[in-house]
């Protein structure tokens, strides 16, 4: 009998729902659970942590659900792969093993893999002569004093794929691809060679798919209206066979749609070239694949090629870029969008008046097209409007400046001004991306193996 592997996928990012990968495990008809935590801008926000707090740094929401589905998990016999480490993949090991004593499991083994925080190495990396070029500017990154608060490189899947072979029941990450996280149970499995192309593009293009969790089942899908019971939307399974070919599906019983479309969908986003998907492991051809509906919810990919990979990795970084923030009132009555163009007026001028200017200020009336301005046309009476000003700028105290012309609309401006519960703009870090390419030689990765 040829031999499937079924992988589910249960957090799209770092506040998807904690109920999804619960329902998965209960389910129970899954090999492996992969968990994706890490937006881009994710390990900067859990930089910041771990400078207020050494044991932080991690995807702490991943602890919540492991005390859930942990005896579940040990009992059926389902691994985790998890990228929930962050920057900080040891303490939430030790926050895992915790929890598995706590419960009372015994024999539970938890790998970490580490390598991908390259924070500390840039000066390293300077001295070498390399520019870490942004790769939407052209810029190098050590051009000028910048304030990095993050650079992460996206690991190869190799580092999983040991702890795999180890034998560890869950595996925790930093930074590395959302599709590695399904690919490396592939190649732990089948034996892939690290140089079967189309084998690890299949990997691949089952690691996009399932990524984004109900994105790929009926969630964010054009035809909204079409998919059943969005309230118990089940999230993606991925039953892959040797030769790299899958079926995507969902749990029985739960909302949500699979179908032809709802996976195209999921198969552009994020889509630069579908030609060449460049990963760390392989370059994946998005244009080889090909579709066929197999059943109600059930959808067969197959004919994925793929290429050699890159002499490159990817590096994610981020640093400070200034301060911003946003007030918002909403404007009620006759003439809505008149009177929310005033209080527009009226807080620029006032900031005019103090000479204060920004390096950015925006103003957006929501109820009035702003969304897609240009596209559709603003109402011809709107009775309400939400009322957005923004500000940004590297003086801290300017942008507070703006916070404090919000509140007084209320009484000094037209009638109708409310919604004011929010309270005062304050001002928030700016963090911006800076992505990059370092040579995949410089790179190493380590796998440490825990058990309680």
């Amino acid at each position: 009998m040829t031999k499937v592997i079924r992988i589910a996928n249960g957090q799209g990012f770092w506040g998807d729902s904690i109920d999804a990968p619960v329902h998965l495990v209960e389910w129970g008809k899954i090999d492996y659970l992969t968990l994706d935590y890490l937006a881009e801008v994710t390990l900067s926000i859990m930089h910041k942590q771990k400078r207020k707090d050494p044991n932080l740094g991690y995807a702490t929401d991943f602890i919540t659900l492991m005390a859930r589905i942990l005896p579940d998990l040990k009992k059926k016999g389902i691994r985790v792969i998890a990228n929930a480490g962050g920057v900080n993949p040891k303490a939430c090991r030790e926050a895992l093993l915790k929890v598995a004593k706590d419960l009372g499991i015994k024999g539970l083994k938890v790998a970490t893999v580490t390598g991908d925080d390259i924070l500390d190495r840039l000066p390293e990396f300077n001295g070498l002569g390399l520019e870490l070029k942004n790769m939407d500017t052209s810029k190098s990154l050590f051009s000028e004093p910048l304030e990095m608060v993050a650079a992460n490189v996206y690991l190869p899947t190799q580092g999983m794929v040991d702890a795999l072979d180890l034998g560890a029941d869950v595996v925790l990450t930093g930074r590395c691809t959302d599709p590695g996280l399904a690919l490396a149970a592939l190649i732990h499995e089948f034996k892939w060679s690290n140089q079967d192309w189309d084998r690890l593009a299949a990997g691949t293009v089952a690691g996009h798919i399932l990524e984004c969790g109900a994105q790929a089942t009926g969630g964010n899908f054009s035809k909204w209206w079409e998919v059943p019971d969005l309230w118990k939307v089940g999230y993606p399974i991925a039953e892959v066979s040797e030769d790299g070919s899958f079926i995507v599906t969902k749990p029985e019983g739960s909302g949500g749609l699979v179908t032809i479309d709802t996976v195209s969908e999921q198969l552009v986003y994020e889509m630069g070239d579908p030609q060449q998907y460049i990963t760390p492991d392989c370059v994946a051809d998005f244009t080889s694949i090909e579709l066929a509906q197999a059943g109600p919810h059930r959808v067969r990919v197959s004919h994925v090629k793929g290429q050699p990979k890159t002499p490159f990795l990817k590096v994610s970084g981020a640093y400070l870029k200034g301060f911003k923030a946003t007030g918002q009132l909403t404007i009620s009555g006759p003439r809505a969008l008149d009177k929310a163009k005033l209080c527009a007026e009226i807080v620029w001028k006032r900031l005019d008046r103090a000479g204060i200017q920004f390096e950015n200020r925006d103003v957006e009336y929501l109820g009035a097209s702003t969304v897609h301005a240009g596209i559709t046309a603003i109402p011809v009476e709107p009775s309400e409007i939400v009322l957005r000003l923004s500000v940004k700028d590297r003086d801290k105290k300017k942008v507070e400046r703006f916070g404090r012309e919000c509140a007084p609309l209320i009484t000094a401006g037209p009638p109708g001004v409310t919604g004011f519960a929010g309270g005062r703009p304050k001002p928030e870090e700016i963090v911006a991306y800076w992505p990059a390419l370092i040579p995949r030689e410089l790179i190493h990765w380590d796998v440490t193996m825990e058990s309680v």
